[in-house]
């Protein structure tokens, strides 16, 4: 028995499903789940000691790789100085001047903890700055599990939500409508029909939770629009595609500037950290300053900010997007050029560091064209994968992510990988 299994069983005593997050229990692949020990630049290393080439970089944050040296150096040198105060510091300010460079739109933000926090406490706001209850959600996006957004819809766009959660109350969700993404038409009928009553519009500009899609020319656009007419906050939830897709995320990308901007993942650089921010007339509708509540002890943690510093220290060096967008891209045509060799319908996307690859033999732009592909083979391919060394998200309806430590040779050994886990299929 490898030391991953022992683990997962030992774990399995202790912990609800033996792990602190779902999908990292491989239930939507099969198998037991590798624990590891270690990671540096673009590798992982097991409990067993054998080594991957990763493409999940803890699901995003590791744009600069694992252990970069620049990131852990200031992380030593902030824990010196302890671990967390609950008390104001200078480098949440820097920070935060940080981000807004990046992100010109937030005129004003505020840390937390987790994106699921961020998103949760920037729909607070919507609701308090509108004086509105009912919030717009897209099928296939995620924003974290709150309440508000564990939700699906009933039959048709316009109906009002159902949990899809046990312990998520029926009163709260039917507050949460849930429209399908990519379909202008859709948003358009229920903005008519109940867009005075609408306090927000939350959305993944590019998806990365029902695998990585991308918005159709003129989508975003026209619902910034539909929000403009109705009064509603739109939020822009780029919790994965913030600095992941683009510097300045999705909304440089897009060129549509939302209300509301929700981040995480890199501005922690691997440790938990959260932001919501925006438009001055809507942020300055928190407490203190104004009556909406949103509050947390680790909020502005002055080691996370130091790792998130040094975060974006190292992608706002010259070139880095360019390098990283031409790894990615080589990674993502490679992948697709293998399996068509083999005879194998793949389709695949990818912008700056982010990547979404589909057995599929049409491009895929809906969360019915998600759910359209053909998830056995992706299961005998990851674990084909996960053989030969190579880490990929254990989840079809998940995105992938290419880091600044990733070499044209990691790239090569994946590529062969590949070509060996098709042949087999």
């Amino acid at each position: 028995m490898n030391q991953s299994k022992k683990l997962f069983e030992q774990a399995s005593r202790s912990i609800a499903g033996g792990v602190n997050s779902p999908v990292r229990a491989f239930r939507a692949v099969g198998g037991n789940p590798v624990f590891f020990s270690h990671a540096k630049g673009p590798y992982l290393y097991d409990a067993d000691g054998k080594e991957y080439i990763d493409y999940i970089g803890s699901w995003g944050p590791m744009i600069a790789g694992h252990a970069n040296p620049k990131v852990i150096n200031a992380v030593h040198e902030a824990i010196k100085n302890g671990l967390s105060f609950g008390a104001p510091t200078a480098i949440e300010t820097e920070m935060a001047e940080r981000v807004k460079s990046f992100f010109p739109t937030m005129q004003k933000l505020r840390f937390c903890s987790s994106g699921t926090e961020a998103t949760m406490s920037a729909i607070r706001l919507a609701r308090g700055f509108t004086n509105r209850d009912t919030i717009v959600k897209f099928e296939g996006c995620y924003h974290g599990h709150s309440d508000s957004l564990l939700v699906k819809a009933g039959s048709g766009a316009l109906t009002f939500g159902i949990p899809s959660s046990p312990g998520v109350p029926v009163d709260l969700a039917k507050h949460t409508l849930n429209l399908p993404f990519n379909d202008l038409d859709a948003a358009e009928a229920l903005f008519k029909d109940k867009g005075e009553s609408l306090a927000c519009l939350i959305i993944e500009p590019i998806t990365g939770n029902m695998n990585m899609i991308l918005p159709k020319s003129g989508y975003l656009e026209g619902l910034r629009k539909l929000c403009d007419q109705h009064g509603s906050v739109m939020i822009f939830d780029e919790v994965m595609t913030g600095f992941r897709v683009a510097k300045g995320g999705a909304t440089e990308l897009t060129g549509v500037k939302p209300d509301l901007i929700c981040l995480g993942k890199i501005i922690g650089g691997g440790m938990p950290v959260g932001a919501f921010g925006g438009r001055d007339d809507i942020m300055d509708m928190l407490a203190p300053n104004g009556p909406v509540y949103q509050a947390g002890t680790l909020s502005g943690n002055p080691v996370a900010m130091a790792a998130g510093l040094a975060t974006l220290d190292v992608i706002a060096m010259p070139g880095f997007y360019e390098s990283l967008s031409e790894i990615t891209a080589s990674f993502s045509k490679g992948m697709v050029t293998a399996a068509e060799k083999a005879g194998v319908a793949m389709q695949g996307v990818c912008r700056g560091g982010m990547f979404g690859l589909f057995f599929a033999d049409q491009p895929v732009n809906t969360f019915a064209a998600v759910t359209g592909c053909d998830e056995e083979i992706f299961k005998r391919f990851f674990h084909q994968m996960l053989d030969r060394g190579i880490y990929l998200a254990p989840s079809m309806y998940e995105a992938g992510f290419v880091s600044s430590a990733h070499t044209k040779d990691d790239i090569e050994r994946t590529i062969d990988a590949a070509q060996l886990s098709f042949a087999s299929l």
